[in-house]
């Protein structure tokens, strides 16, 4: 493909916005459609665009009426979580190439059938996972190839961050609370878990020679919101009394076909620091964030690490040297052109694996059955938690290809440095 990839952009929210701000600065890049209920949306954008000096996209209010008529190559979803699959679905039926924004999964059935979908179609989704895109993570996945941390048994991760406020938002009525809000309103589950699961299962190479079996789910009462609300919230706010389903700290084990396991952790209901909490720990060490700080969308980490045969006495190391001397190619080429904004970088770097791959119509490394995997954790563990955390099965969503199944050309370690864009 030689011409400029043509992009639509269906919801164009705080996300959708930034992730169009980030594909504004790809020369090889066409912003040719946008798609939004909003007037006053859509009119921000369009000056937006015009600002950068680029050609007015064409603007739609339907989905299906932008992917029939705007002539696509790709289109990133971005809108509420409950519309991701059903309009993804849309999108591979009209044969373009789908980036979907992470979220929960509404069920098991709509995972298997995007998985469906786009094996009778033919045509390719990447689930758009910034974090797998992180320097650390990257630099720990070289680690763990060298053999430096044995052979594998654990690792931990989760999505904590104080999403108390805007869980009390209300919608355009001002009357109902807004999306995210009626999510946790209604379901006890982990409704956030790719962040942390995407980084651990590319660890555990998941749908690549190792796959999620089982999983069980507990949930603690839930306190949080409740005295959030009555705190802060006048009597007649529509969030003021509600009774809310989902537990202030869900607490999820997945357990692996080559016998690893993994915890994961949603916690948005409690005063928090945000963090991902990752850990990896092996037969030859152990690794772990220690700290993380989100502000203004950019992310700060530090690491910790302890090696067998690397690290002195039983003491925690710094991890920046190790992480210098294991970089991830991409990351090398990157910090040497300039990182771009957008959670320390990560953003840009997600994109530009999937533009590169609408480019090439390839498989990409975020395929549509780690997108069924990981949203799939989502629903299974609202059943665990309501059978009081008694164990459910992971399907299989690449029936069997699994156990065959190569890393694919294009994982993120794979030619993409010359690729960067910058």
């Amino acid at each position: 493909m030689s011409n400029p990839v043509r992009l639509g952009f269906t919801g164009l929210g705080s996300r959708g916005g930034s992730l169009l701000e980030s594909c504004l600065s790809m020369s090889d890049v066409e912003i040719a459609a946008i798609c939004n209920r909003s007037d006053e949306r859509r009119e921000q954008i369009l000056a937006r665009v015009a600002d950068a000096g680029r050609p007015s996209p064409s603007t739609f209010t339907d989905h299906g009426t932008m992917l029939s008529a705007a002539n696509l190559d790709g289109v990133v979803i971005s809108t509420p979580w409950t519309d991701h699959v059903p309009m993804a679905i849309e999108a591979l039926e009209a044969g373009v190439y789908v980036g979907l924004e992470v979220g929960a999964a509404s069920s098991v059935e709509e995972c298997w059938e995007l998985v469906h979908t786009a094996e009778r179609t033919g045509t390719h989704c990447m689930f758009l996972e910034n974090t797998c895109y992180f320097r650390d993570c990257l630099a720990i996945r070289n680690m763990i190839r060298a053999g430096l941390f044995g052979e594998l048994v654990h690792c931990r991760c989760g999505y904590g961050h104080d999403l108390r406020s805007s869980l009390h938002r209300t919608d355009a009525s001002g009357e109902s609370l807004a999306w995210r809000g009626r999510q946790n309103r209604h379901r006890n589950a982990d409704l956030y878990p790719t962040h942390g699961v995407g980084p651990m299962a590319k660890v555990l190479d998941v749908n690549r020679g190792n796959r999620f079996v089982s999983l069980t789910a507990t949930a603690t009462k839930s306190a949080g919101l409740a005295a959030y609300a009555e705190e802060n919230l006048d009597p007649d706010h529509p969030a003021a009394g509600i009774d809310w389903a989902i537990g202030d700290v869900i607490t999820t084990v997945l357990r692996c076909a080559n016998g690893e396991t993994l915890t994961v952790t949603h916690d948005v209901s409690l005063p928090r620091p945000y963090s991902n909490m990752f850990h990896v720990q092996g037969t030859g060490g152990i690794w772990k964030r220690t700290f993380e700080s989100l502000s203004g969308g950019e992310v700060k980490t530090e690491s910790a690490i302890y090696l067998e045969e690397e690290s002195p006495g039983h003491e925690w190391e710094d991890f920046a040297p190790y992480q210098t001397g294991h970089e991830h190619s991409v990351w090398e080429a990157y910090l040497e052109a300039g990182v771009k904004n957008g959670h320390g970088g990560i953003d840009y770097l997600t994109l530009r694996d999937y533009v590169r791959h609408v480019k090439r119509d390839a498989r990409p490394p975020i395929d549509v059955y780690d997108a069924a995997a990981w949203m799939a954790v989502t629903p299974l563990t609202e059943d665990s938690i309501a059978l009081g955390g008694e164990p459910v099965s992971v399907p299989d969503f690449t029936n069997g290809a699994w156990m065959t199944t190569e890393p694919p050309v294009g994982e993120p370690a794979h030619e993409m440095t010359a690729d960067l864009d910058l």
